[in-house]
């Protein structure tokens, strides 16, 4: 069964304490034979005696690993069903049913995002295409689609992104001065992250601008109080609400105009196109498209400044067409590039080509980190907006789980600055 995100609504939960009706594929565990069971435990102890960590299976149960970060698998039984019957998508819902827990998350998950490749026995890996699922075809990123699938994340409810954002609203990876960082540092390091962007796409007085993914309206604001003609487009009906109060509170409406609308339905030509994040969630489908339109709105001698996160490309293409956790439960329909695959499409469908390309891992993580413990401080205030606690389990994962993958190498997140070959010389 696929379950998107719920939006929030009063509902008795059942006697395990987790909501049929909001939650059916973590309340009720898809069915799972005691063979395929018993050979996704025989697996899972296998690879865990291996890591640098400290599993406990059951209370008093045998420890397993070879030392490192705490984890406690409390119900072992329901742990490897789950995971027999789903993989990793089941290790997302037991996490989410309270089958498993760590004291320090982020730390175990960094430690199998980094022995990712030999979580899965190789005969296994060879046999992929035999177990794993596919994404469903109602999450492709067609026109309707695409609108259904931001929604079911970005319109989830503005005040529950205030909680743990900064006051900029940005729901990106911040640029910091310096790391470590604490959450005063954040909201500047939000600016520094938008100003480098603007910078590279060199907007500024009388620019006509396109940004394709609003957000909640920071970089539209920066842009216009540097004298650019902003139009920003957006599928977030939630988002575009809060976007043009917050231009209008600036006194920037004359400036900047916010449209509810997919980035294929745009028309125009821009001097610059800044797009902030938004290719994770185009799927690779419509790569070809998405760039294609950046390639026709962008004005002769403009410039592209995009902001995107990056996985390997032997990984990307080992995992494209596996439904995942995150993809279940957290973005539908998304797909995160390689730079490889971005510069293949870019070759093959358009004039464009990656001028210059900058890395930033360590300060994604760092950004996931404040967004992290922010999120778990003001647990009450998540409560009292409708969310219960299976979501604040969910979100902490995917926090946490994002978190670990730039800490771990898995996942970059880059600057691309993209031009023609006039741009060029």
């Amino acid at each position: 069964m696929t379950t998107s995100v719920p939006v929030p609504a009063p509902a008795p939960a059942c006697s395990g304490g987790v909501d049929p009706r909001r939650w059916p594929d973590v309340a009720a565990p898809q069915r799972c034979s005691r063979a395929r069971a018993a050979v996704a435990g025989a697996v899972v102890r296998r690879t865990l005696s291996r890591l640098p960590l400290n599993c406990r299976l059951g209370p008093g149960g045998p420890v397993l690993g070879t030392g490192g970060p705490a984890v406690e698998i409390r119900d072992p039984e329901a742990f490897f069903r789950r995971v027999g019957a789903g993989g990793l998508i089941g290790f997302g819902e037991s996490w989410m049913a309270g089958e498993w827990d760590a004291p320090d998350l982020v730390a175990v998950l960094t430690v199998l995002a980094a022995n990712v490749t030999g979580l899965v026995p190789r005969p296994m890996q060879r046999l992929r295409a035999l177990w794993a699922r596919r994404e469903p075809r109602e999450r492709r990123n067609t026109l309707d689609g695409a609108r259904d699938n931001i929604h079911a994340h970005y319109d989830l409810s503005n005040e529950l992104f205030a909680l743990f954002l900064d006051e900029t609203l940005t729901y990106s990876s911040a640029v910091f001065a310096g790391l470590p960082a604490g959450p005063e540092a954040l909201a500047d390091a939000q600016r520094r992250k938008i100003d480098r962007l603007l910078d590279l796409a060199r907007v500024g007085e009388g620019t006509r601008l396109l940004e394709i993914g609003t957000g909640w309206g920071e970089l539209a604001v920066r842009a216009a109080r540097r004298g650019a003609q902003v139009v920003t487009v957006t599928l977030s009906e939630e988002q575009r609400r809060l976007a043009a109060e917050r231009i209008e509170a600036a006194g920037l409406s004359a400036r900047a105009t916010v449209l509810l609308r997919d980035y294929r339905q745009v028309t125009g030509r821009y001097d610059a196109v800044v797009s902030v994040e938004m290719i994770e969630a185009v799927g690779a489908e419509y790569w070809p498209a998405y760039f294609t339109a950046l390639d026709r709105l962008l004005a002769p001698g403009g410039r592209i400044a995009l902001q995107a996160i990056t996985m390997a490309d032997n990984r990307m293409r080992a995992t494209r067409h596996t439904h995942t956790w995150i993809q279940k439960y957290i973005f539908p329909g998304g797909l995160i590039p390689s730079p490889e695959a971005i510069e293949r499409t870019l070759a093959a469908h358009t004039t464009l080509r990656v001028e210059e390309s900058t890395g930033f891992a360590a300060h994604y993580a760092e950004t996931l980190r404040l967004w992290r413990e922010r999120f778990t401080d003001r647990a009450a205030e998540v409560t009292a907006l409708g969310f219960d606690e299976t979501f604040r389990r969910m979100w902490t994962l995917y926090l946490a789980h994002s978190e670990a993958g730039f800490r771990s190498g898995y996942l970059d997140v880059r600057q691309l600055l993209l031009t023609r070959g006039e741009t060029a010389r």
